[in-house]
């Protein structure tokens, strides 16, 4: 299979729709929607990372978690909390926030007060 980042990136996004339209209509907690959304939103960033690397010999700025990452998983349920439950398997490095702060917001920088 030949890998095409265009075509990779279009299903990534349709599997970022689909996955907000599953949340935003769940049925209950465990809405097995949500869940199979979630994979196949998870399944077309890898593809889309991956064709990436393989055209372009570059990547995002993202990482899935391991799902063997059960040690980690007290600390990923603390981290659940602050964001009101919401899944964190796709991590920022202190590396990736430190960018951030050199971004300016689409209405322009920051103003600095004195």
């Amino acid at each position: 299979m030949t890998a095409d980042p265009r075509a990779a990136l279009d299903r990534l996004i349709a599997a970022l729709e689909a996955h907000y339209l599953a949340l935003a209509t769940r049925r209950g907690e465990d809405d097995p929607a949500v869940d199979d959304a979630y994979d196949i939103l998870a399944d077309a960033f890898e593809v889309y990372d991956d064709a990436l690397a393989t055209v372009y010999g570059e990547a995002t700025p993202f990482e899935l978690a391991d799902d063997d990452d059960d040690d980690d998983e007290d600390d990923e349920d603390e981290d659940d909390e602050s964001f009101g439950g919401a899944r964190s398997d796709v991590h920022v490095t202190d590396d990736d926030e430190d960018d951030y702060d050199d971004l300016d917001l689409i209405d322009g920088p920051r103003s600095q007060e004195s």
